[in-house]
């Protein structure tokens, strides 16, 4: 076969574009419509010499428009130009301003400096709270710094019921960034996750939810235990399951054996008196809106968690069932115990029934018999979760409000705004 490539002592080498001289024009002022469409097609018909487009950046700030864009002539000589560009664009900078009401400045642009290369993929590390002080802000970047990394850019998630913002970071590995910000978090009373940046982010299909403590508040067994009389005694076994002191199929069959001679009829009371976690509804009915698959992984009980699943419209739920004889409990369980091992599975279980891979899925969950679930999951939340639950999880979240594991996938609050009224209109 012949080689047709150039020859490697003749390689075709050209600057990038950030290293090439030009021009740039800053414009500031209130935002309004029009504005950068007056500033390009100036730019358009602003010879004699055509210009090209060599970097643009834009952000809105509370109403504040800040535009920047970097142009440079085009031709032979063109880049030995600059001092002759920037005083022709300054008449033309000075129409737009009229024209437009904006502040436009020129000045020579200045070469990029080199970027030093960056290991690793990309993160986002979002802060959340409420309020979000700006030592949360000044901790997050000296954290990120420390460990290497540099922030490119900086977005608000949402200013309700939490403020967030979304900080893209590159230079740093996930266990860096995780570790060096959870001290900020603890130091400034806020949240904040981190994420690998790219198309896995927004391309999780599958949520699985835990229920007691985190979908609803409180848990179940307590409330049933308080009506056989013995809720102290089932309070302290639930504490030490949820805190990985006990094995929890151990202590579950414990708590169960508690409620032995309750009528049936208390399920239905407490299942009426169930109180979903601030945000709960919203996050599904987002998430749905989405094309999420939403359902929920229970260590609680069938007759409680399906016809919960029911009401929110879920499309799946997985939870023990307690035996009942003759309208009343008997104390025991009846088929497969759900347990910390039986979570992770019924969250594959429903990944393969739907044909989503692992990657794609997200699991939501505050208790130690939640951690192979949320590992297992292409992305696991700590829900005010206890400690050791927090120290494992891909992510932790304090803060009371269920929705804001919208924010850790990337939604904004418009795209929560939007999903509501769609579903109010359909």
């Amino acid at each position: 076969m012949t080689d047709r490539s150039a020859p490697h002592d003749a390689p075709s080498v050209r600057p990038t574009d950030a290293a090439l001289p030009g021009a740039q024009l800053t414009v500031t002022g209130v935002d309004r419509p029009g504005v950068t469409a007056a500033l390009f097609a100036a730019l358009q018909s602003a010879g004699p010499r055509a210009v090209e487009v060599v970097d643009v950046e834009q952000v809105v700030v509370h109403g504040q428009l800040a535009l920047g864009v970097v142009v440079r002539e085009i031709g032979d000589g063109a880049a030995g130009n600059v001092a002759a560009l920037v005083e022709r664009l300054s008449g033309l900078a000075a129409e737009v301003s009229v024209a437009t009401g904006m502040s436009v400045t020129v000045e020579a642009s200045q070469p990029a400096p080199a970027s030093r290369p960056r290991s690793g993929r990309p993160h986002h590390v979002i802060v959340l709270g409420r309020p979000v002080p700006p030592a949360a802000v000044a901790g997050a970047a000296r954290a990120i710094a420390a460990v290497g990394g540099n922030i490119d850019a900086i977005r608000r998630l949402s200013d309700y019921p939490v403020t967030s913002f979304e900080l893209t970071v590159s230079g740093a590995g996930s266990t860096e960034l995780r570790t060096a910000l959870a001290t900020v978090a603890a130091e400034t009373g806020t949240d904040v996750a981190v994420e690998q940046a790219g198309l896995s982010r927004r391309n999780k299909r599958l949520i699985v939810l835990d229920v007691d403590s985190t979908l609803v508040r409180g848990e179940v067994i307590d409330e049933l235990a308080a009506r056989a009389g013995r809720a102290a005694e089932v309070a302290r076994i639930t504490a030490a399951a949820m805190n990985g002191e006990l094995d929890f199929e151990e202590s579950l069959r414990a708590r169960v054996a508690a409620l032995a001679g309750l009528p049936a009829t208390v399920l239905d009371e407490v299942r009426e008196h169930l109180v979903l976690t601030p945000g709960a509804r919203t996050l599904i009915r987002t998430l749905q809106h989405s094309g999420f698959r939403c359902g929920i992984v229970s260590g609680g009980f069938t007759q409680i968690t399906d016809p919960l699943a029911a009401a929110l419209g879920l499309d799946f739920a997985a939870a023990n069932t307690l035996e009942v004889v003759d309208g009343r409990l008997t104390g025991g369980l009846v088929g497969e115990v759900v347990d910390r091992a039986g979570k992770a599975r019924a969250l594959a279980r429903f990944a393969a029934e739907h044909g989503i891979p692992m990657e794609q899925t997200v699991a939501v969950g505050d208790g130690a018999n939640d951690l192979d679930m949320l590992n297992a999951a292409g992305l696991g939340i700590a829900f005010n979760a206890k400690a050791v639950v927090r120290e494992q999880a891909h992510a932790a979240l304090n803060l009371p409000y269920l929705d804001a594991v919208l924010q850790v996938l990337g939604f904004t609050r418009e795209e929560v705004l939007d999903a509501g009224s769609l579903s109010s209109s359909g």
